[in-house]
């Protein structure tokens, strides 16, 4: 399988590599000599070799003057991000103007210092890009990852489609598993950022910690069910308790979804249902991605009682889908994702038939989608 590379060689965790990029002997050197006690250290007089050595090199952080003959650094700068889009650059600029910092930042630089910099703020401003470097090619190659593994499992998926229903199962178990790990992986980042922050004893970034880490646990927890419910699922058993519908939707929408503004729930203050609150949430999880992945920019889950009944429409702005998009989407593994699985409107019928409760779709291509639900209201004792 042939994949697009997002991130450059691995950098050496030990020395980080710099490269400095001026026509100007002497700043060029200054900048280097001051570098070198903590950074390998590369130098370039002309963008095109830096350009050329960008290629063929990953590097931590980018310092490069903003005027150079030939070509200059916001050209460079251009140029530089088709080849790198991850590398930090800081721009040095000793003409100064602000409308010239302001149009590197626009182009893709990450920070800029007036030249000659300040020994103790250059150094500060590389060891700190130095850091998010590493983090965002991290971050990408957990991405390639993932793009990769669903794509092998969408193929594994069309090519052995007759297979039993727990071969099924498991494949709905990794589907489900992935946003919440994303969430986990993402707040542990933020953690990370937040706990150098406290360096200065500041009392909000220590409130943001415990935030943070309750979210962290929350999405660590949906996990662990998620796993033991299919561990449980091979013996049959199925543990119902008495829970609130729309309490589940607003949890889905804070722990998966970052608390997206584009996810409304509205109706009901409350509805009573036996079920399995992890189940559930899996069923929320799956319509509300399907809506956010095709583009909408509004899901309304609007929650209400009909008798004995509890009705809930999910109505999003997105692309919509022509009928025989809907009934091989319900089937499962079709998806019209290039990383998708095809699984999860066909996960959120088995899950809603499980409850009691029915599962459909409404759309029409180029128009917006409503899904409904339906599910028994819990009686009063």
């Amino acid at each position: 399988m042939v994949t697009e590379e997002i991130s450059t060689p691995k950098i050496d965790t030990e020395k980080a590599r710099v490269l400095v990029v001026d026509d100007e002997y002497g700043p060029r050197e200054s900048v280097a000599f001051t570098l070198s006690t903590e950074f390998a250290v590369d130098m370039a007089e002309r963008a095109s070799e830096a350009l050329a050595m960008i290629k063929n090199q990953a590097y931590a952080t980018v310092i490069m003057d903003i005027r150079m003959p030939g070509m200059d650094g916001i050209r460079a700068l251009d140029e530089l991000r088709k080849i790198d889009p991850i590398v930090s650059v800081i721009m040095l600029t000793g003409y100064g103007t602000l409308l010239t910092a302001q149009q590197a930042m626009i182009g893709g630089a990450n920070q800029y210092l007036r030249k000659p910099p300040d020994v103790d703020e250059l150094l500060e401003a590389v060891r700190r890009q130095t850091q998010v470097t590493r983090l965002r090619r991290h971050q990408a190659q957990v991405a390639q990852n993932a793009r990769e593994l669903s794509a092998a499992l969408k193929q594994e998926i069309e090519t052995n489609e007759p297979h039993i229903w727990q071969g099924r199962a498991s494949v709905e178990l990794v589907h489900d598993l992935n946003n919440p790990l994303t969430v986990v992986i993402g707040y542990a980042t933020l953690l990370a950022d937040e706990a150098r922050g406290l360096a200065a004893h500041d009392p909000e970034g220590s409130k943001k910690l415990v935030e943070y880490s309750s979210i962290v646990e929350k999405a660590a927890e949906y996990c662990h069910h998620l796993s033991e419910n299919w561990r449980l699922s091979s013996r049959k058993t199925k543990e119902f308790a008495r829970l609130d519908l729309v309490q589940v939707a607003r949890d889905v929408r804070h722990v998966i979804f970052f608390g997206n503004l584009a996810i409304q729930i509205a109706g009901l203050e409350q509805a009573q249902v036996l079920g399995s609150k992890f189940e559930l949430m899996r069923i929320f999880q799956n319509v509300f991605k399907n809506s956010i992945e095709a583009g909408a920019t509004s899901v309304v889950a609007t929650f209400a009682l009909q008798g004995k009944t509890i009705e809930v429409s999910i109505v999003d702005n997105g692309g919509g889908m022509d009928e025989e998009s809907i009934r091989r989407a319900m089937h499962g593994g079709f998806t019209s994702k290039a990383t998708g699985t095809g699984l999860g409107l066909n996960i959120c019928r088995h899950l809603a038939g499980s409850h009691g409760g029915t599962f459909d779709i409404q759309s029409e291509a180029g128009k917006s989608t409503t899904v409904k639900l339906t599910f028994p209201a819990a009686q009063d004792a």
